[in-house]
């Protein structure tokens, strides 16, 4: 008897998510700038198809960190994780095997099939109230310094916390949004 764990996700419309989704074996596929860029636009591009508010990202090495606004049933949490993950996944993978890379060995799993993503929906949870909401920004924006990638978090290129503290030119533009009683 197969007895799959399922996740279940409880999408209020009410209600802010923050996602977490890693790479492949947690291997850092999102280290090279080309590839966090290429995430950076596939992100703009769903939330444009898909009508999300953005209020929070960071793209480390080797995981994302997303607090969204879903517009709910259009935007789901599995809708946009399947829409961001997989365009980025089949272009670095295609790009990768044209030029016979050696990473390919790294993101190949036992039954042969190459891997970007690590497998399953990641890790999400609803965000409550304004605390939460405060705290998770926070976390999100701190990472790389935790991380010891960067002293300050606004000298993190991949994260909207430049955007939070004023830099209202970067690549990505957050959403403002007043949550509803």
């Amino acid at each position: 008897m197969d007895l799959k764990r399922r996740r279940v996700r409880f999408e209020n419309p009410n209600q802010l998510r923050f996602l977490t989704f890693s790479c492949y074996r947690r291997l850092p596929l999102l280290k090279n700038p080309q590839i966090a860029g290429l995430f950076v636009e596939t992100l703009a591009k769903v939330r444009d198809v898909h009508g999300f508010k953005l209020l929070a990202w960071v793209v480390m090495p080797e995981h994302v960190h997303l607090l969204i606004w879903p517009k709910l049933p259009e935007s789901s949490a599995p809708v946009v994780l399947r829409s961001l993950k997989q365009p980025v996944s089949q272009r670095v993978v295609a790009r990768w095997k044209e030029l016979d890379a050696s990473i390919l060995k790294k993101i190949t799993d036992s039954q042969g099939i190459v891997r970007f993503w690590q497998r399953g929906g990641g890790f999400d949870r609803n965000v409550r109230d304004e605390n939460e909401y405060a705290e998770v920004i926070k976390y999100i924006h701190g990472n790389p310094v935790k991380r010891g990638l960067v002293e300050k978090s606004t000298d993190w290129k991949w994260s909207s916390a430049r955007w939070y503290c004023g830099d209202k030119d970067g690549e990505l533009p957050m959403d403002r949004v007043e949550r509803p009683e």
